[in-house]
């Protein structure tokens, strides 16, 4: 199958302007828009923090901002929810976590 000029030309421009001039996850600002922000799966977390998957998703259940996809709540069969974590809302917890400022100050001090 030949493709016409226009669609390889097309194809082509695609790819320099993503490869160019994308914005990355670390181009989004902080307090930017939420939906262009990196978004973690509990999974990739879990090997970030080194810690299980399933404790993952407990810390980060009813946490606000999190991204559920799914339907919760069914009786009649197990409930299937995929969660989505933004980067915001990751270090947010991780500070909560570690104990924030005061983690770092003791650091500081010893």
């Amino acid at each position: 199958m030949r493709f016409g000029p226009s669609l390889v030309l097309r194809q082509r421009e695609m790819r320099e302007g993503h490869s160019q001039g994308a914005p990355t996850a670390t181009d989004v600002p902080a307090g930017g828009p939420a939906f262009r922000e990196r978004h973690y799966t509990p999974k990739e977390l879990a090997a970030l923090w080194r810690l299980d998957e399933t404790t993952i998703r407990r810390i980060f259940q009813d946490e606000p901002d999190v991204l559920r996809l799914g339907r919760a709540g069914r009786r009649d069969k197990r409930d299937y929810v995929t969660l989505r974590i933004p980067q915001s809302v990751a270090l947010r917890v991780h500070a909560r976590l570690t104990g924030g400022d005061r983690a770092r100050t003791m650091r500081e001090r010893c």
